[in-house]
């Protein structure tokens, strides 16, 4: 790479990194939303997550296989760029900016929606605010400060999530319950059930991907990488089975009063109010630093993109800082409006676009046919196989997406594609691209 272009400071390990997944992906989420997988798999909610994570390990295997090749800023769209187009890698990069500025607003949303609940007399505006000011305060003064930040909150996290558990069993022990049972994985319509569950759980696992966009803050990325995308798909994956199956003991079905909240009304069955208040307490933290984790990886895709030239160049001049401020300014942009129409309970909604993880098996093919590991068997599993695989899953998922994610991924896309159409003066000219390349 060019000495004159701009790089970031190696300072995560493995560690770091799939925390950083992990905060991204919010293991707590599991019971934030498992009404409403429950619902949707009639039942089969531990079933629902067991297919989801058997899905997206292929395509965490292709996110690693292509970080391990082009251990540089960008995830997806730096991927596809390299291994089949330019123009397709700005489609990638597009169509993910959407899910990359939008994410750390819903999360933001929710975040404040929870507390305006618990304090109505302070505006949910109020809680928005601080939750944008603290979170963008802590990705402009370094990765470092936000990695120890990101520690002490997901300890926190995990540690309700254990006391559910275990809260969970003692209330099914003293009431003679098992704790072995088929129904939390075939629910009341079998494999139909879980796999209808599996197109929203899969969602639940958006994080894995964005652990790619930390490559050049990663110490041996090649390495790294690699082993922190599987790693936080498989223990993310795990406790949502886990979680999912026992509170699936617990409340069995697929008929609730309120599916929305039907995790913390469990709290407060299982450990009283004072649980009930710490349940609530991991469910704001778990918000704040998957907004912290989604605030970094937009920040580093529009770090990436400006250097490369199809965003404006200040993304990349100086520092990250100016990434995370714009990242922040822009997603700020709609909130006000946002928060006056949003419910005090909202409802996880499936991500916009599903194109970047659908591009990266083909890429990952594409790049095995091109380049290496042609004779290997093995390799044909893990460079062949498993990309079609994923790719495959992929589409089915994004067949399940509502209508207005489709529509707005539509619009999102076709200004994308004018864009494309403006800098490249109707594809006369080359997609801007870096000066050296990134390998």
């Amino acid at each position: 790479m060019s000495t004159n272009s701009p790089t970031l400071e190696k300072t995560l390990g493995l560690r770091g990194v799939v925390l950083f997944g992990l905060a991204y992906m919010t293991p707590i989420i599991v019971l934030g939303i498992f009404g409403v997988i429950a619902v949707a798999s009639d039942g089969a909610s531990a079933g629902a997550y067991s297919l989801a994570l058997g899905a997206m390990l292929f395509t965490a295997l292709s996110y690693g296989l292509m970080a391990k090749q082009y251990p540089v800023a960008g995830s997806a769209y730096t991927y596809v760029r390299r291994a089949l187009d330019a123009r397709a890698g700005f489609v990638v990069g597009w169509t993910v900016l959407l899910d990359y500025l939008f994410l750390p607003l819903v999360i933001w949303l929710i975040g404040g929606a929870y507390l305006n609940g618990q304090f109505p007399d302070v505006p949910m505006w109020m809680w928005i605010v601080g939750f944008v000011v603290i979170t963008t305060a802590l990705n402009i003064i370094g990765l470092q400060v936000a990695d120890k930040a990101n520690f002490a909150l997901m300890t926190f996290q995990v540690l309700v999530l254990i006391f559910f558990v275990v809260l969970a069993l003692v209330y099914l022990i003293n009431g003679s319950a098992s704790l072995f049972s088929v129904t939390p994985f075939v629910g009341g319509s079998g494999l139909s059930g879980a796999a209808a569950g599996a197109a929203i759980a899969a969602y639940s696992f958006l994080g894995f991907d964005a652990v790619s966009t930390l490559t050049e803050d990663t110490k041996d990325p090649e390495k790294t990488i690699p082993r922190a995308i599987f790693l936080v798909a498989l223990i993310g994956g795990l406790v949502f089975v886990v979680v999912s199956y026992v509170v699936s003991l617990v409340a069995p079905g697929a008929v609730f009063d309120n599916a929305d909240s039907l995790a913390a009304d469990l709290a407060v069955t299982i450990g009283g109010a004072f649980f009930g208040a710490i349940f609530l307490a991991g469910l704001i933290i778990g918000q704040f630093t998957s907004g912290l984790a989604a605030q970094a990886s937009a920040a580093r895709l529009m770090y990436a993109m400006g250097r490369d030239g199809v965003l404006p160049k200040g993304f990349s001049v100086g520092s990250l800082s100016v990434s995370a401020r714009r990242c922040s300014t822009s997603c700020s942009a709609v909130l006000s409006d946002s928060a006056r129409s949003s419910s005090t309970s909202p409802r996880p909604r499936p991500s916009s676009t599903l194109v970047p993880s659908l591009h990266l098996p083909w890429s990952t093919l594409q790049w095995w046919l091109s380049f290496k590991h042609r004779d290997s068997s093995l390799s044909k599993v893990r460079y062949l196989i498993f990309p079609i695989i994923g790719a495959v899953v992929d589409l089915y998922l994004l067949t399940q997406l509502d209508g207005r994610a489709l529509t707005v991924g539509a619009i999102w896309l076709l200004l994308g594609l004018t864009y494309l159409l403006v800098i490249t003066r109707g594809f006369s000219r080359p997609t801007p691209d870096m000066n050296s390349a990134a390998m």
